[in-house]
């Protein structure tokens, strides 16, 4: 077994995921009662962030887009991590640098292939400040409550496409990609780095299809190709309406795991960056996801642990997403 391996063994073996025994120390949590709206409203708390139109607005589409949440200073901080994680001039423990199977230049490494998502940055101080900015926690928990796990972290740079539509990211579903439940209690938090619009490839979404189940994914058949993990809904009604959320740089949208979305192709000269978290109740469960429908995703990412790190069959789906979590708020249950 390799080095990496045997760390991730004693990663592993000292996680504590049977009782609140670990408490953030980045922030605390509000003094609130949590109360559901009675009858109608079950994606959100009322901790006084959300207004009564918000609440009913997400309760229907299954998304929030929160203006100007970000600061233009931070987003430029972030912008240049990147760039030094780019030309190598910071190496991030358990970092996944991705790159399109189609674009053959770099914005910074001449003779390299294009950087077009960096996953897992958890490790990265710099960026790991975007999942702990306390306007973001303050929106994160009206939809998970007061313990909060950061569980996913990216920072997409999705590229100019070469005309082969790789830069397209299926319709999909994130919860397809997370051994954990119950979906209510997950959120995304995803910020716009730059002025994102319908030209550049901006995010669509099918208001309302967070209130279905999750659907069977696997790679698209696209001619030009489908990037590595980019899986996506197997049917899904092409007739259903769906929005083209345009945002501008540091605004933020706040999203439900079942909504399905996706992005279309940067028929641009330029690159277009966003930062992204997903976070989870501290309180949520992992589940086993042998013989359901999230079982090709679960063999592809275990695959990908044991070339990474050397791991063994004894690594499960949920021991791969464990090690990524941090706690950012409150207690870390059963997480």
């Amino acid at each position: 077994m390799s080095r990496a391996a045997d760390r991730l063994k004693v990663v592993l073996n000292h996680l504590d995921r049977s009782h609140g025994a670990v408490r953030a120390s980045f922030t605390s949590a509000q003094n609130v009662s949590y109360h559901h709206h009675p009858q109608s409203l079950q994606y959100t708390f009322d901790t006084d962030v959300l207004t009564q139109e918000q609440r009913i607005a997400y309760e229907e589409n299954g998304f929030i887009l929160i203006r100007n949440l970000v600061s233009e200073e931070d987003i430029d901080r972030f912008r240049n991590e990147f760039e030094r994680i780019c030309k190598r001039e910071v190496k991030v423990p358990g970092l996944t640098v991705m790159k399109d199977v189609s674009i053959a230049k770099s914005e910074f490494v001449e003779g390299e292939k294009a950087v077009t998502k960096l996953q897992d940055y958890q490790e990265d101080p710099e960026l790991f400040r975007y999942c702990v900015l306390p306007q973001i926690l303050k929106y994160v928990e009206c939809f998970t409550g007061p313990n909060i796990m950061a569980m996913h972290t990216m920072l997409i740079n999705k590229p100019p496409d070469t005309g082969k539509k790789t830069s397209r990211h299926p319709m999909h579903q994130d919860l397809h990609y997370f051994p954990f439940r119950p979906a209510d209690r997950i959120v995304c938090s995803w910020t716009a780095m730059e002025k994102v619009h319908r030209e550049n490839g901006c995010l669509v979404v099918l208001p309302g299809s967070h209130r279905g189940s999750l659907q069977e994914h696997d790679y698209p058949e696209w001619e030009g190709g489908v990037n590595k993990m980019y899986h996506g809904v197997r049917n899904y009604d092409p007739n259903h309406p769906r929005v083209h959320l345009e945002m501008e740089k540091g605004d933020t949208v706040f999203f439900h795991p079942l909504l399905i979305h996706g992005s279309g192709m940067n028929q641009t000269n330029g690159f277009r960056k966003a930062i992204s978290c997903h976070y989870a109740s501290g309180d949520c469960y992992y589940i086993d996801v042998n013989g359901t429908t999230q079982e090709n995703i679960s063999n592809e990412v275990k695959d990908l642990a044991s070339r990474k790190f050397g791991a063994d069959d004894s690594v499960t789906f949920a021991d791969t997403w464990a090690i990524r979590g941090r706690l950012v708020q409150g207690d870390r249950i059963s997480m």
